[in-house]
């Protein structure tokens, strides 16, 4: 074997080492008390802030909450996955599998949305901390597990599934 071959060889990653470590209880609990902070939020203060927006932000409230709750269950499962594999209940290789399932690519309208600058400033900040929280989870997913999207082919990566699938009833009305 020569020099650069052992030196691939004993390459340490990082995030590996944090997922699979003691150092993976501080984004656990940060994860999930980002989740218990947005369901306490949308259940409480957000629901009475919502009531008072204007019908167009009202509708990119409820959109964006979604997303909000479908991005923060789809951390929240990473990290319970990987919490599983630290506490032995499950193998890498069964976290591998399992994880496969978890999407970690929920996108946000943001701030070019119309009605976004009408949004509650609490909202906007658990929707940004959110995004912060999934792309650190998604950047430490691709080194431990590497990068699933980039092998897909680009037909099967989709950024918008709603969007792709009104697209394709158009098209066959259109047709019809």
């Amino acid at each position: 074997m020569n020099e650069t071959s052992m030196g691939n060889a004993k390459t340490i990653k990082l995030a590996e080492r944090r997922v699979f470590s003691q150092s993976f209880k501080p984004l656990y609990q940060e994860g999930m008390g980002l989740v218990e902070q947005a369901a306490e939020y949308l259940d409480g203060k957000g629901r009475a802030e919502a009531k008072k927006l204007s019908r167009l932000a009202a509708t990119l409230y409820a959109a964006e909450s979604m997303r909000l709750t479908t991005r923060l269950m789809q951390v929240a499962s990473w990290l319970l996955l990987q919490r599983a594999a630290n506490s032995g209940e499950m193998t890498r290789d069964q976290v591998a599998s399992e994880k496969s399932k978890v999407r970690l690519d929920t996108a946000s309208a943001h701030d070019e949305a119309t009605g976004w600058a009408e949004l509650p400033k609490d909202f906007v900040d658990l929707v940004n901390r959110s995004l912060r929280l999934q792309a650190l989870v998604r950047r430490m997913d691709e080194e431990v597990y590497g990068s699933a999207m980039a092998d897909m082919p680009p037909a099967s990566r989709r950024v918008n599934p709603v969007s792709d699938q009104i697209t394709l009833l158009n098209t066959a009305f259109a047709r019809g």
